[in-house]
């Protein structure tokens, strides 16, 4: 991976020396995470002329890797900010221009930075190491891959268990369980378990209502692995054979699902997956309470671009992992919600890729 690090700098640093800046400093941590690999918590990468130093807080070595050993890792020798010490060392290389990410510094932090290089030129680097993100190289789907393979293996198990009785908070904390004893760092979200007239709902957080018969059951989880995120959420009925609202509901939340998966395709808009998906449930009825957006893109966070919404702007690239995850709530009622991670691939590779596979059924557990 060095070498997939050092190749990521250099397209950075390219952007940043076509802006007419000599340096960069990138503080937001997914980005370090991105450019560095592995690192200590609170470390900033100084993207310098002469070299590229990883600059960590003082007595923070805690980290789930090594950062890439072909940077120069520079360990602050008491309290500070390494940000404002990344800056003193780009003053040292005789930098005269700095980019910074000024979507992820407050005031507070800006002036400290400019009062430790009053005569620095100092430029927004802007959502350029984001954008970088968006499309993943084969390493990266992999990860995915995998943390894909966990869910589904926790959720999978999940649902082998006797469910009645039990509370959302607890079958959402097994769930979490299952997920690192299968190996994944972590939950890559809080886990959502919805039950009955909480079913449906976007980002539910669970409570103490107990599953019943003939509840729905909807949930939505995550596993992160080397720190890249997936998602996935189905949706059941509990103990009997499903009544037919629930029925006529799943089918249209699926068939929303459907249409925007097989919307994603190299070249298609972001809008025209959003819209796919969510004129299926518009020509239902269900024009109220839709979500915001039918998907969004996953990596080093759960919640990267693309957006796939009504209003955004762009198209869809090869190798980039979304989600797309319709669903309809009805208050009082219940609801669906379908929510798969898959990678954009060309007809010629056999269109997108299915991450997460787990039966889109609807099961009567």
């Amino acid at each position: 991976m060095s070498e997939m690090y050092a190749i990521r700098r250099n397209r950075l640093r390219e952007q940043c020396n076509a802006a007419g800046n000599a340096a960069a400093i990138v503080s937001r941590p997914a980005n370090v995470r991105y450019l560095a690999g592995p690192a200590p918590r609170g470390a900033v990468l100084l993207l310098g002329r002469s070299e590229d130093v990883l600059v960590r807080p003082y007595e923070e070595r805690a980290t789930d890797g090594r950062p890439d050993d072909n940077l120069r890792l520079h360990a602050l020798p008491g309290p500070g900010d390494p940000a404002v010490a990344a800056a003193g060392l780009a003053k040292a290389q005789g930098i005269d221009s700095l980019a910074l990410e000024e979507h992820h510094l407050t005031v507070a932090r800006h002036r400290e930075l400019r009062s430790v290089v009053p005569r620095l030129r100092l430029a927004d680097i802007g959502g350029a190491v984001e954008q970088l993100r968006v499309v993943k190289d084969e390493e990266e789907i992999s990860c995915l891959r995998i943390g894909a393979e966990i869910a589904d293996q926790a959720l999978g198990e999940l649902l082998e268990s006797i469910l009645v009785g039990r509370t959302e908070r607890h079958l959402a904390l097994e769930l979490e369980r299952r997920l690192v004893d299968h190996g994944a760092d972590g939950p890559a979200f809080p886990t959502s378990v919805a039950t009955g007239p909480n079913a449906g709902r976007r980002a539910h957080r669970p409570t103490d209502r107990r599953v019943e018969e003939g509840d729905f059951l909807s949930v939505c989880l995550g596993a992160t692995y080397r720190g890249y995120r997936c998602e996935i959420g189905r949706t059941f009925v509990i103990g009997t054979s499903p009544a037919d609202w629930q029925i006529q509901l799943y089918d249209l939340v699926f068939a929303a699902q459907r249409a925007g998966r097989e919307a994603l395709a190299p070249g298609a808009a972001h809008r025209d997956v959003d819209r796919a998906a969510r004129q299926v449930l518009d020509s239902a009825g269900y024009t109220q309470g839709l979500p915001p957006l039918i998907g969004h893109g996953v990596g080093l966070e759960i919640d990267e671009d693309p957006q796939l919404a009504p209003s955004a702007m762009g198209k869809l690239d090869a190798c980039v992992p979304v989600t797309v995850e319709p669903g309809v709530h009805l208050p009082g009622r219940g609801g669906v919600r379908i929510d798969d991670t898959l990678v954009v691939r060309p007809e010629a590779d056999g269109g997108p890729e299915l991450l997460t596979i787990t039966t889109k059924e609807l099961l009567a557990l």
